[in-house]
């Protein structure tokens, strides 16, 4: 994890005794350190009930041990044990993951409990004077020695496989929102998105509670593809893909699933050599070809978007032009022979049907609130225009403007909360040009551009995008989709255009209990490969009653 700023206590340790008078005026006390001293031989149980406390100073005394109880301290930020008689450590000191000052000097300690690697916010370990091993010692003494002897514990800690396979997570539930719709002939499919961390961002500077080897490419590759395989989508998005992992290994693995996919880097990778470029990161759209066939594809760059609709807005090029996030999109005709339909459906008289699957990752920096906004309004745009575009193309006598011609699918990692203008734009349909989250910046007069309506002449101009998207999480149906020390929240949708598609169910969230059961902090973790949970709904595509144009269903009014 980043080093936050940590002050250690003052050594001075000054105290002030509040008088009787003070005390009989009802003067309030509040004292967050507790120093015990004077030889004591064995601690009083009641000291393990101050969990307010966040130094604890036990040095010079005559401890033996320290019971499990320490645990129950969990605000401690530093711990002073050194200069007692200690012979050995409770592995729940482990679980007090807030110290960052551990004072062990002048004990007795031959061995350190492995779990004291979970102290992953630990910024100084005292060893001195201990008969500890020579390898432990020697490794504390190497540069950055506190943090390399902590990643040895904690890369040493998991144990046996046989341990690993008793921890294993509880299946997630399935969660029914809703029966197909009896009325209308109906086609059903599944749709999964997923961010499934990079390996570049995988480090133990930013995940330092995760053992290095769990962290290991090679070892989460192997579970990411199984949550993969699982859920056995007949879509797939993912977010995070690395270029050479997309070639040499997504694509590879999925295509023997029968699959076929669709990929782009971030825009940074065309000005990169080759051997920098395939560790560029993108999104990567994949399809089982039984059920679809490829007709379009289409990448989103909206760093490039930003420059062409800037119209002399500094912020506009100054914030969201420099973030290179893109998108991609692909136009799927549905293989009508290999289609599971609702009960009592039949796709008699059906020739194409077509629907627009789109999947982007906006920036991740929450002072950017503008730039994420304004990259959902770009992509929206864009996605508004590939449907008019194709829906000109495939049924020239169309109304213009009409965006349910092509039923659309929306994944993404928006690195944003339900309560944001972003999700607020997708799921409503629009926001006001003076939202908090454009932070006064001046945006409005480029932002009309990305608006259904145009400009309507008003102050507080609205920005509609034209279509109506539902989520298909809805009603707090998942409580986080990344799950991390420092941050638990949602940030991933799916999002689908009514009228033409209806949710019918969802894959629910991970058991709650399990993650405060195995005191898991934080993702990725030896059985949760990413710090993203993927999402998984079934979807109900209702087909038209209208009669073909030229071969090509499209969907009817209703």
């Amino acid at each position: 994890m980043p080093k936050e700023k940590y002050d250690p206590p003052d050594p001075r340790r000054m105290y002030t005794i509040m008088s009787s008078e003070e005390a009989a005026n009802g003067k309030k006390s509040y004292w967050a350190e507790l120093e015990i001293s004077g030889r004591v031989r064995s601690l009083s149980a009641s000291l393990w009930s101050l969990t307010h406390l966040t130094a604890l100073h036990l040095g010079d005394n005559s401890l033996s041990r320290i019971p499990p109880d320490i645990a129950k301290l969990h605000n401690l930020v530093y711990l002073d044990l050194s200069c007692n008689k200690i012979r050995s450590l409770p592995s729940e000191l482990g679980n007090v993951v807030s110290l960052r000052e551990l004072l062990l000097n002048n004990n007795l300690l031959r061995v350190l409990p492995f779990e004291l690697g979970k102290l992953f916010q630990l910024q100084t370990l005292g060893l001195k004077g201990n008969p500890l091993a020579q390898e432990i010692l020697s490794l504390h003494q190497e540069p950055d020695g506190t943090r390399r002897l902590l990643n040895y514990l904690l890369d040493n800690l998991a144990g046996t496989s046989k341990r690993i396979q008793q921890d294993q997570p509880p299946p997630r539930s399935w969660v029914v929102v809703q029966e197909p719709e009896k009325s209308h002939p109906s086609a059903l499919f599944s749709v999964m998105c997923y961010n499934v961390l990079c390996d570049k961002y995988a480090t133990r500077q930013l995940y330092g509670y995760c053992p290095s080897w769990a962290l290991n490419w090679e070892y989460r590759k192997k579970s990411i593809m199984q949550e993969i395989l699982n859920c056995n989508a007949d879509i797939i998005s993912l977010q995070e893909v690395e270029t050479e992992q997309y070639f040499a290994f997504f694509l590879v693995e999925l295509k023997t699933h029968g699959y076929e996919g669709f990929f782009s880097p971030k825009s940074r990778a065309r000005t990169m050599s080759e051997s920098d470029r395939k560790h560029v990161d993108g999104c990567a759209i994949f399809y089982k070809t039984e059920k679809f066939s490829l007709i379009q594809n289409h990448t989103v760059e909206f760093n490039q978007l930003a420059m062409a609709n800037s119209d002399g807005s500094e912020a506009m090029l100054n914030r969201v032009m420099t973030k290179d996030n893109i998108g991609v999109a692909v136009l799927l005709e549905l293989q009508k022979d290999s289609f599971e339909l609702a009960p009592g459906k039949s796709f008699h008289g059906m020739e194409k049907q077509l629907m627009l699957v789109a999947n982007a990752h906006m920036h991740w920096d929450p002072e950017y609130s503008d730039v994420k906004l304004i990259q959902t309004m770009m992509f929206l745009s864009e996605v508004k225009n590939i449907i008019e575009k194709a829906s000109r193309t495939l049924r020239p006598g169309a109304v213009s403007g009409d965006l349910n011609v092509i039923p659309l699918v929306l994944c993404a990692d928006l690195n944003s909360l339900p309560d944001s203008g972003v999700v607020e734009y997708l799921a409503t349909g629009g926001v006001d040009t003076n939202h908090k989250d454009f932070k006064e910046l001046r945006y409005s007069e480029c932002l009309i551009k990305f608006s259904n309506i145009g400009k309507n002449g008003t102050p507080n101009a609205r920005i509609t995008h034209g279509f109506n998207l539902k989520s298909a999480y809805e009603n707090g149906l998942m409580p986080y989709t990344n799950y991390t020390f420092d941050f638990k929240g949602i940030i991933d949708y799916i999002f689908y255009s009514k009228p033409h598609i209806n949710i019918l169910g969802v894959l629910g969230p991970l058991d709650p209990n399990w993650l405060i059961e195995n005191r898991i902090r934080g993702c990725p973790h030896p059985h949760i490969p990413s710090d993203h949970f993927s999402l998984f709904a079934q979807l109900e595509l209702l087909l038209p009653f209208v009669s073909p144009v030229n071969g090509i269903h499209l969907p009817g009014r209703r």
